[in-house]
Formats: C-alpha cells, sequence, structure tokens
C-alpha cells in the first residue's frame, strides 16, 4: 500500500492503544480481583505484577505473528502456521474455541453475581444463575437480530469503565489503612505465585490489537508500541487497584466477598452508592464483554472449528450467525449452571494460557519468518505453562476437579476434532500462505 493512502487506515498508535485497553478493562479485573486476592492477600499486587509481565512476553510473541501473518483468524492462524495443517493444530484451534465459551460462561456467571447483589440474594445461587442466563439470552437475541447500536456503543462502554475504576484506585489510595497492608498480614509467597493465573485472566484482550493489523498505520511501527503500551497502562491501572482493594478491605472480608470485591471494597471510599456504582459498572462492563466475546466466539471461533476457514463476512450482519451463536450459547448453558465463578473462572483461566503456550510453541518453528527474538518468546511460551502449571498445583489442592475439567477439554477438543475430519474431510487452513513473499516482492518494485 502507497504512503498516499495512509490516512485511510482506521488504527493509529493510540487507538489501537484505547482499544487494547477497552478490551482488557473489562469484565476480568471485576472478575479475579477478589479471587486472587482472596489466595494472594495483600501481595495480590505482586501477582498482578507478574501477570503483566506474561501478557508483555506474550503480546510481543503474538505481534510478531501478526505483522507476519496479518489474518483475522488470530490466534487460530499462529497455530496452523507453527503447526502445519494437522490433528494437533485442528484439536488447539477447537481447544482455543472452547477456551471462549469458557470464558463467556466466567463473564456470564460474574454478571449474575454482581446482579444478584441488588436483590441482597449474594448466597442464593439460583438468583445468579437465572440473572447469567437472562443476560446471555439477551445478547444471544441482539446478535441474531444484528443491533448495530450496540455494537457502536463499545467506546462510550469503555470510557465509563475505565474512567470509574481508575477514580475508584485513585480515591481508594487516600482511605488505605496501612495495617491491611503490613508484613504482618502478608501471606506466604507462594500464595502470590499461585494467584498469577488468575491475574493473567484479567489481562485477556490484549490480542485483540494484532487483529487490527490490516488496518493499522504503519504496523511495522506501530504494532509492537501499541501492544506494550496498552499493557503497560492497563498493569498500572490493576496494581493501583489491587493496592487500594486490599488496603481498604481486611483479608477475611475479601475472601467473603471475592466474587464482588471490587464492588465491596468502593464502601469505605465512596460508601453505599460507591458499592452500587462500582456494581453497575460491573455489570455493564460483563454485559458489554459477553456481547462482544458472544459475536467473535459464535461467528469466527464457531465457524473456524466446524469447517476449518474464517467466516465470509465480517460485518455486524442480520442473521448471519444463526447456527454458531445458538449451538454455542446452549454449550455455554451448562457452564453456567453446573459450575461456580471460581471454577468457571480458574479453567478459563488455564485454557487461555495453554493455548497461548502452545502458540508461543509454534512460534519458536517460524522465528526465521517472524524475525522475532527467540529468548523473549521462549520466556513467553515458559511464563504460559510455568503459570498455568503453578495454577495447577494450588487448585489441585483446594479444587481438585479443575485439572480433570482442563483434561476433558483436551480430550474432547480432540475427538471433536478428529470426528469433523471422518465425518466432513475439512481441514482447518493457513490463511496466510504467500502474502510474505507477494508484499516483498511488491516492496522491491517500489524501490
Amino acid at each position: 500500500m502507497s504512503s498516499q493512502d495512509g490516512n485511510a487506515k482506521a488504527f493509529g498508535l493510540w487507538s489501537a492503544i484505547f482499544l487494547g485497553i477497552g478490551s482488557m478493562v473489562g469484565a476480568g479485573i471485576f472478575i479475579v480481583i477478589g479471587q486472587a486476592g482472596a489466595i494472594a492477600g495483600n501481595i495480590v499486587w505482586l501477582s498482578f505484577v507478574l501477570g503483566g509481565i506474561a501478557a508483555l512476553l506474550s503480546g510481543y510473541s503474538l505481534a510478531k505473528l501478526a505483522l507476519r501473518y496479518p489474518s483475522r483468524g488470530g490466534i487460530v492462524e499462529y497455530l496452523v502456521q507453527g503447526y502445519g495443517e494437522g490433528v494437533f493444530s485442528g484439536a488447539a484451534s477447537v481447544l482455543f474455541y472452547f477456551a471462549g465459551l469458557i470464558a463467556i460462561a466466567a463473564i456470564a456467571k460474574s454478571f449474575g453475581t454482581y446482579a444478584a447483589t441488588f436483590w441482597h440474594a449474594q448466597a442464593e445461587g439460583w438468583v445468579v444463575d437465572a440473572f447469567a442466563l437472562g443476560v446471555l439470552g439477551f445478547f444471544l437475541l441482539v446478535n441474531l437480530i444484528g443491533a448495530t447500536f450496540v455494537a457502536r456503543s463499545e467506546n462510550l462502554i469503555v470510557i465509563i469503565k475505565v474512567t470509574i475504576l481508575t477514580v475508584f484506585a485513585i480515591a481508594a489510595l487516600f482511605t488505605v489503612k496501612p495495617q491491611y497492608l503490613s508484613a504482618a498480614q502478608m501471606p506466604p509467597l507462594k500464595d502470590m505465585l499461585f494467584a498469577t493465573g488468575l491475574t493473567f485472566f484479567a489481562y485477556q484482550g490484549f490480542s485483540v490489537i494484532t487483529n487490527t493489523v490490516e488496518d493499522m498505520e504503519n504496523p511495522a511501527r506501530t504494532m509492537m508500541r501499541a501492544m506494550m503500551g496498552a499493557i503497560a497502562i492497563v498493569a498500572l491501572l490493576y496494581i493501583v487497584t489491587a493496592v487500594a482493594v486490599l488496603g481498604n478491605l481486611p483479608l477475611e472480608k475479601v475472601i467473603e466477598t471475592k466474587d464482588y470485591a471490587l464492588a465491596e471494597a468502593a464502601k469505605p471510599v465512596f460508601g453505599v452508592w460507591g458499592f452500587k456504582i462500582m456494581a453497575a459498572t460491573a455489570l455493564l462492563a460483563t454485559a458489554s464483554a459477553i456481547n462482544a466475546s458472544l459475536y467473535a466466539t459464535a461467528d469466527i471461533g464457531y465457524t473456524m472449528a466446524k469447517e476449518g476457514n474464517l467466516p465470509k463476512i465480517y460485518s455486524y450482519n442480520v442473521f448471519r450467525s444463526f447456527e454458531g451463536l445458538i449451538i454455542s450459547t446452549l454449550l455455554i448453558v451448562p457452564l453456567v449452571l453446573f459450575f461456580d465463578l471460581t471454577e468457571v473462572t480458574t479453567v478459563a483461566a488455564l485454557a487461555v494460557l495453554v493455548v497461548q503456550g502452545l502458540t508461543h510453541v509454534g512460534h519458536m518453528m517460524r522465528l526465521k519468518e517472524t524475525g522475532a527474538n527467540p529468548v523473549l518468546v521462549t520466556l513467553a511460551a515458559l511464563a504460559m505453562f510455568a503459570i498455568s502449571g503453578m495454577t495447577l498445583v494450588y487448585t489441585s489442592r483446594h479444587e481438585p476437579m479443575i485439572g480433570y475439567y482442563l483434561l476433558g477439554a483436551f480430550a474432547l477438543a480432540f475427538l471433536v476434532e478428529i470426528g469433523l475430519r471422518l465425518a466432513t474431510k475439512r481441514i482447518v487452513t493457513r490463511q496466510i500462505v504467500d502474502l510474505f513473499n507477494i508484499k516483498r516482492w511488491e516492496e522491491e518494485k517500489r524501490i
């Protein structure tokens, strides 16, 4: 593309950073801040530091892959490029689709939990599930109808939730009780490591920046800067928020209210209205995340898993995702009904970590093509597997079924992949084949 066309590109540096911030600062922080705090206590901020470092390493690897393989297939494309068009990459692609479904279930469950607080029904599991299934059904209809106003409202939602969270974090620092953050209250350092898997889940969303590569001004320069900038800004916000929450609530209160601790921590700062505003913000953030995730997972994820190709239409259209939306939503329902928030969040975090770890290992086989630093890509892969390993060690003591759930997801992904290959002969194919060489030839021709 000529330089004259540069102004037509939709994403400059700051617009890409803003997109990344909006994607990360969403449902994740409202879900995990209390759960991670219940594990790591007043040093949970260190868990967010480690989670941020892991996100930076992963973001670096994904950004390099995006520049070499600019496809909206994202991680699925990178898996196929790394491992070839075989059963393993296909099963990993199906697992990526499953991970998206589990993440939506966790977000829906979190919506139900925060919604229940308005009815003082925190302990009533059926109320939480009713709200979770209600919001899931609502956005199923919204996506089927193709309500463009919901999609266009995302920028406003991003501004609202980021502003409220920032104001809370800064204001709450002035009401911190030093005794809550004292060394005497500090748990063992290993607990801080165990919580890192959950805190990494709060950073999920940074990979959306790679999807803008085809619409980005000077991606070779902008992509990496946008990725690193967005993650660094969000990490700072999360660390300050973690200090604010654990500095305003005693640990026993964090544990008691772990599913909605962020709203509870607003009480000492802004009173009852602070709780309500933060809970409402959580509802807004989780609702918008469900809407966006259903669109991406049910359309792109389902089509890639089933047909092996990207859907032909990317625009927010009417009735174009009927099959994928219905089936995906039905698969989410039992996850909401039969798992509590901690279980579904942990499984979602583990699935994301493993899929990204596999992606980085595949990247290590394509380093000559991407030009990435082999040390940083290796560290990204090791970080994903190390964090998932520590999370499994902790959960094996407190939630022993989590490991079996994750293993079951792997087994099911392979069975689905093998079944689809046998029944339909479909293969998850590369979307980018000769694009790199074509672009290089065009550049040489210009010179």
